[in-house]
């Protein structure tokens, strides 16, 4: 069986196919980079994210001479809305990163609705204003993944999954129904919204593509990638390293806590299945990969990504260097957004070794932040952890992740694991895969990285304490 995946991320589309026991055959990557108007504001063109899908799709669908499912992986709470007629966008997509409904968010908290401007829910609410002030409009309010259904079903299909929904803020605490008054609040029609179908499921034909493959499985992306690593019984736990960082768990039940634990996590569901929700919990890192970029872009340090294990593997060790990676702000556990990115223990001996291994370490000194908020807020104990992207084939971090941490660090065989979940959802709703315990089966990491020695958590406590509340008034933001 070949399964194609469509996974939408923060800089463009990748189409692969999958097969069972072969993994990803083919893929084609097209980018579709967000703009940035001014600082805060993060935006794209749905249209041009529309005819990426359909031409990254068309090709490997081709390539790979047919395919017998679809499975879609996305960013979640970025937000479209467009006309259901003519399927024209109203205005430019936002961006989940994006800030400008910070002030609606503190004034809709204070009324008792608990919500952030990463989430959905005040991004659509916006783009309404803008488009249909009256709400006059026949209008669809949608996230990447209900966009790009509506796009290979020729505008035939308005769904999304719960994973996605999950964090749209729109949903009660428990995900069964709407908040019926907060759609009142923000003036949200109803009818604009999707229907919720289960994330493994098939809802839908592809007509756009050929042979109309059925489209069977949504997951937003840390969800998919958590079951692209096998992750699937309680107690197991993966970190992706992009832009920033995403640690997801595994629970039996939803979290005691209603919107943020104590430690900083969040409730999340990490598949619909059935009519059911699996739950789990999520914690996050605001910038990992964002750092090296920093030291590649803006100091001229490295050449490349790449590049900073070589130069870090030059020392042994970072002679005192420490580097607090909070360039926008610190997520859990305190999520200060006052706080910055801070280089501490600078001598005239300190060079681009010892800075490149200080920030390295001082990502991986974040990894077990949010290790410790998770098993704090799950009451349960994450004996491995499994790491996926870009940063995940860096040895030097990986290592230090594994000494940060205490625990052992397993690598995905595919550094995009996000593919490999969206395929398997798919799968399992086409008879690819039997259960979740077979795909929990199919995890063979690419390499094990033991911890060789502990770096010291006491000096790095010291350290970020030093780094929060750089800005006061950012910092006094809590959502």
């Amino acid at each position: 069986m070949k399964l194609l995946v469509i996974d939408v991320g923060t800089s463009g589309v990748r189409a692969a196919v999958v097969e069972p026991g072969h993994g990803v055959t083919h893929s084609v990557r097209r980018d579709v980079l967000p703009s940035s108007p001014a600082p805060g504001l993060v935006e794209f063109d749905a249209t041009a994210l529309a005819d990426a899908v359909l031409a990254v799709a068309g090709q490997a669908v081709v390539e790979a001479g047919g395919v017998q499912g679809v499975g879609v992986a996305n960013q979640r709470a970025s937000t479209i809305v467009w006309d259901r007629t003519t399927g024209e966008p109203v205005a430019h997509g936002l961006g989940w990163q994006d800030l400008r409904t910070v002030v609606e968010c503190l004034t809709l908290n204070s009324q008792g609705f608990h919500l952030a401007p990463n989430l959905s829910a005040t991004k659509a609410a916006h783009l309404l204003d803008l488009a249909d002030p009256d709400r006059e409009r026949d209008l669809c309010v949608g996230t990447v993944d209900s966009w790009v259904i509506w796009t290979l079903t020729n505008g035939a299909v308005h769904v999304t999954d719960p994973t996605n929904v999950a964090v749209s803020g729109l949903r009660g605490d428990d995900q069964s129904d709407w908040n019926h008054a907060l759609l009142e609040a923000l003036r949200i029609p109803i009818d604009s919204l999707p229907t919720i179908v289960d994330s493994v499921g098939q809802f839908a034909e592809a007509t756009a593509l050929e042979g109309s493959p059925p489209i069977a499985g949504i997951l937003g992306d840390q969800q998919a990638s958590l079951l692209g690593q096998g992750c699937v019984r309680p107690g197991q736990a993966k970190i992706t390293f992009g832009t920033g960082g995403m640690l997801d768990l595994c629970l039996d039940d939803r979290p005691a806590f209603r919107t943020r634990g104590s430690g900083g996590t969040f409730p999340i569901v990490t598949m619909g299945v059935d009519g059911g929700r699996r739950w789990g919990l999520e914690a996050v890192m605001l910038s990992a990969g964002t750092n090296i970029e920093w030291l590649r872009d803006d100091l001229g340090i490295i050449a490349t990504a790449e590049e900073s294990h070589d130069v870090a593997s030059a020392c042994d060790d970072s002679e005192g260097v420490s580097y607090v990676p909070a360039l926008l702000g610190l997520g859990t556990p305190t999520w200060d957004y006052g706080a910055r990115g801070a280089l501490f223990g600078l001598t005239r001996g300190s060079g681009r070794p010892q800075i490149v291994r200080a920030v390295l370490e001082g990502i991986a000194h974040r990894a077990a932040d949010l290790v410790d908020a998770a098993e704090a807020d799950g009451d349960l104990e994450i004996p491995v952890l499994r790491v996926d992207g870009g940063m995940a084939a860096n040895p030097t971090f990986v290592q230090a992740v594994a000494n940060a941490t205490g625990r052992r660090v397993e690598i995905s065989p595919e550094l995009e694991a996000t593919t490999l979940g969206a395929a398997y959802a798919a799968g399992m709703a086409l008879g690819a895969w039997s259960s979740e315990d077979d795909i929990a089966a199919t995890w063979d990491p690419t390499h094990v990285v033991e911890p060789t020695t502990r770096l010291d958590r006491d000096r790095w406590a010291d350290t970020l304490h030093r780094a929060e509340k750089w800005f006061p008034d950012l910092s006094a933001i809590s959502f």
